[in-house]
């Protein structure tokens, strides 16, 4: 069950940040990273900072850490247990860094040095401080290790960055940072880019570390429901500087700044089948060079008003202890400040999102049917059954050797309807991407059947137009050379379309996704992350596919832009009539965008089935356990939850276990008699409902009837 840390037990704040401002500068002149932030951190506590990309959360961080470079100028005061730590020499901030004040990066492998073991980095960190042996530092590492749980820590602690897996660098990192027993841990977007269950474990993690070294934590995120299950209080930063903050309840409950009240309602959540567009938030974030004396966020406001353009409003304290007339009383204990001139005008006539910011009608036509009996009347787009991959493993530089195989799908099952989205999730490692190239080479599979459009896959160029693709990373994808103009006629151009025909289609093409057809001249570069997500659509959109690929399209999005995105593909979906394969990490995106989900682990599709149905009655462990680990943005929910922490991470795809594959790391294997346990380690489970379930929501497993006591 998510929980909350102790907060606070005594009221004299360990960390005090004053008026901290932040500027670097640059050949375009200064930009004003942090302006003004104040902040206050008690022991034991949890404080969560939020924002889009650029609102100043890591550089705030760095900050206090004195890790900006030394052209930066920071200005206000840090105190740290009432000592001030600007102004201070590197060498005398490298006495606190680890001992009173310690650090999770974001990305482990290039905080770790390559050419050194684990082992040794934790121990140089204990040895420095600590002034102890190696062989006592040695020691101290392989508890540490032990204690994040990191399996056989004896052994592993020998072992190199790069032979660890993401999730196990990021604990090998918290362990590093608890090392010495510090006061302050800033964890600085800690979990960004890890699976939903590896993320499950690092917050648990971090938990346990907060708990051993009695530490306050400063919890970065860009996610909003990871914030709401571990933060006590929650600062939400925009364009350089806190616009509002509160304790975690009284922000989700009663948001009264309206940049934070779309960042909520942008928000797609697991527990909910709405059906509703999400709250996109208009334009990007200002530049901070040369920021005007005015709300920062008032070009993007629906409600903006004179005076929000006139002046900046300042960060102040709200008077809540009245409440507002219907609502719950509000515990005050926290105070509630916010930079919004209309914030009680907020309050009194703006209960949620929707009444804020406009949202887009989503056309009801085209919408698949709901019953299976007649969505077997509708024409299947894709049909694979038992489609199989394997690539050589290989030894040797000069004289190669094949030593093994790499089963990187082995059984996977897909069934994509006219109009219908299917959402394709599993843990890093599954297949998922391995599948769509299956999809994509349109060659025939080593193993199983592909069909697209009822017919065997063949590389035609007929078929290529009826299929298209929208990749992960849009600056990745997108030829920097080419203007929006190139880009987006190149694969008419493929199929020779005429000049005549081209000229028309891409400003159409532009407009059916939002943009203006006068911006074609421009290029990649010159567009804002969202916005070249777009273009690419509208690249896919060219030829008038069928059927769109859809790979990770908004996992690099901010949430404010993730939310329009997202939006603009449910409307193309109703409106053209196409059909999706939607890849995602996240499951909050598929209960939202998918009509059917397919669920991945090591190769093949262990649950299939109606979206609502399997995610409101999961039927295989790893879905139970996929599903409980996506946090929910309601602290009040996301508490009550239980969420199923999976040992490790998946087997290596070189090994063909017999039985069930998930047998190792499954919760409801752990608790079956061993008559039972002997059945899942010999037999392969076949896909089969269960009794009482739909007959088109079926799984792998021997025993899916026991799958509800893991989520009770």
């Amino acid at each position: 069950m998510s929980t909350t840390t102790t907060t606070t037990t005594t009221t004299e704040p360990l960390l005090r940040v004053r008026d901290l401002d932040v500027r670097f500068p640059t050949p375009r002149g200064v930009v004003h990273a942090v302006r003004g932030v104040d902040l206050e951190l008690r022991r034991g506590e949890v404080l969560g900072i939020v924002g889009e990309s650029g609102s100043g959360k890591s550089v705030t961080s760095m900050a206090i850490l004195g890790l900006l470079p030394e052209t930066t100028k920071v200005t206000g005061s840090i105190a740290l247990e009432g000592q001030e730590l600007l102004g201070r020499s590197d060498k005398q901030l490298s006495k606190l860094r680890g001992t009173k004040v310690a650090m999770v990066f974001q990305d482990p492998l290039s905080a770790f040095t390559p050419v050194y073991t684990i082992g040794e980095q934790i121990a140089e960190t204990v040895r420095v401080h600590r002034g102890v042996s190696k062989q006592d530092a040695r020691a101290r590492a392989i508890e540490l290790l032990k204690l994040v749980g990191i399996p056989q820590a004896e052994q592993r602690v020998d072992a190199f960055p790069h032979e660890f897996s993401g999730g196990m660098r990021q604990r090998a990192m918290i362990a590093m940072a608890m090392a010495n027993d510090p006061d302050v841990i800033l964890a600085d977007e800690p979990t960004t880019a890890l699976d939903v269950t590896i993320q499950a474990q690092i917050i648990d993690v971090l938990r346990t570390a907060q708990r051993e070294t009695g530490a306050a934590l400063v919890f970065v995120s860009h996610d909003l429901g990871v914030i709401a299950g571990i933060a006590d209080r929650i600062a939400v930063m925009y364009a350089g500087r806190i616009v509002e903050t509160a304790s975690a309840d009284e922000l989700f409950a009663r948001p009264r700044m309206p940049y934070t009240i779309g960042l909520i309602g942008a928000l797609p959540r697991l527990d909910e089948s709405s059906g509703e567009p999400l709250v996109p938030i208009p334009g990007s974030p200002p530049s901070l060079i040369g920021l005007a004396d005015a709300c920062p966020f008032a070009d993007r406001c629906p409600l903006a008003a004179a005076v929000c353009r006139g002046s900046e409003p300042p960060l102040a304290a709200i008077d809540v202890a009245a409440g507002v007339p219907g609502e719950d009383p509000i515990d005050t204990s926290v105070p509630h400040a916010v930079a919004c001139h209309r914030y009680e005008e907020v309050a009194e006539a703006y209960a949620d999102a929707g009444a804020i910011f406009h949202l887009p009608e989503i056309p009801d036509t085209g919408q698949p049917a709901t019953t299976p009996a007649a969505r077997e009347q509708r024409p299947a787009v894709v049909q694979v059954e038992g489609l199989t991959k394997t690539f050589p493993l290989v030894k040797g530089s000069v004289f190669k050797r094949k030593v093994g195989e790499v089963y990187a799908v082995d059984g996977v099952d897909l069934d994509i309807r006219t109009g219908e989205t299917l959402g394709l999730v599993g843990e890093s490692g599954s297949g998922k991407s391995t599948t769509l190239h299956q999809l994509m080479d349109l060659e025939r599979p080593e193993h199983g059947t592909v069909e697209l459009f009822g017919q065997p896959v063949a590389a035609s160029k007929q078929l290529r137009q009826r299929i298209s693709m929208v990749f992960q990373d849009p600056a990745a994808s997108l030829d920097p050379r080419m203007s929006v103009y190139d880009v987006v006629a190149e694969p008419l151009r493929a199929i020779g379309a005429s000049s005549d025909r081209i000229a028309e289609r891409v400003p159409e093409l532009l407009g059916l996704v939002g943009l203006r057809a006068a911006e074609a001249d421009r290029y990649p570069h010159e567009f804002s992350g969202g916005q070249r997500q777009r273009i690419s659509i509208a690249r896919a959109l060219a030829t008038e596919p069928e059927l769109i690929v859809l790979d990770e399209p908004v996992s690099a999005l901010d949430v404010s832009i993730q939310a329009g995105v997202l939006n603009l593909l449910a409307d193309l979906k109703a409106r053209l009539g196409l059909s999706y394969l939607f890849v995602s990490h996240d499951l909050s995106v598929i209960r939202h965008v998918a009509d059917r989900v397919s669920v991945m682990y090591l190769g093949r599709t262990v649950e299939e089935g109606a979206v609502d149905e399997v995610f409101e009655r999961p039927m295989h462990p790893y879905t139970a356990a996929l599903m409980s680990a996506v946090p929910v943005p309601d602290p009040v929910v996301e508490r009550s939850r239980r969420t199923i922490l999976l040992p490790g991470d998946p087997p290596s795809p070189t090994e063909r276990p017999t039985g069930c594959r998930f047998r190792s790391r499954c919760p409801l294997y752990a608790m079956l008699p061993e008559a039972e346990q002997q059945r899942c380690r010999d037999e392969v489970p076949e896909k089969a409902a269960r009794r009482g379930a739909e007959r088109d929501h079926r799984a792998a497993c021997h025993y899916p009837e026991k799958v509800p006591q893991l989520v009770a």
